[in-house]
């Protein structure tokens, strides 16, 4: 088995992921989701995981913001729209995709720590890589103005600094 691994524009390798994701989470699944009303911000970069097939069997979002914690500016990075298509999962795409996606944000000359959002069925997925729950307020945009954003748990990652686990993050922008 071989894959190819690419890292790819946001905008540029959005109609492949676009195809992935409504597979993963198709309309009609995504309107009973508690967080599928949530507008998303748009990607910076993309990890892209192909089969030797040419299947894209994985997509992982890339983003880099600057928030502020506790009232402070943080340049930060964000891993959001993780996905594998249902017939390539437990075949460790998620865990490669991230590995890239995180590699990639180290790689990023400002992002002091990482954030993302997740449901309560990938916590241990995301415990056992290092990542650690964010038990502060998170506030994000939204068409309808600022929002606390608890529609899914926040969970951080250390990449240049320790990341807080506690406080107020303010993602002045989409959450991802």
């Amino acid at each position: 088995m071989s894959i190819e691994i690419e890292i790819v524009s946001g905008d540029g390798g959005w109609p492949r992921a676009e195809k992935l994701l409504d597979a993963v989470w198709p309309p009609a699944e995504m309107a009973k989701l508690s967080w599928g009303h949530v507008k998303w911000a748009h990607a910076d970069l993309r990890v892209l995981i192909e089969t030797d097939d040419g299947v894209l069997a994985c997509h992982a979002g890339i983003y880099f913001r600057t928030v502020t914690w506790n009232g402070q500016k943080v340049h930060i990075g964000g891993l959001g729209g993780v996905a594998t298509r249902i017939d390539c999962r437990r075949r460790g795409y998620a865990s490669i995709a991230l590995d890239a996606a995180v590699h990639t944000m180290r790689d990023h000359d400002v992002a002091q720590f990482a954030l993302l959002f997740c449901e309560p069925h990938n916590f241990e997925f995301y415990r056992s890589r290092g990542w650690q729950p964010f038990t502060g307020a998170v506030y994000a945009e939204q068409p309808e103005g600022r929002i606390r954003f608890d529609v899914m748990t926040p969970f951080v990652l250390d990449l240049k600094r320790r990341a807080p686990t506690l406080g107020t993050l303010d993602l002045c922008g989409l959450p991802w």
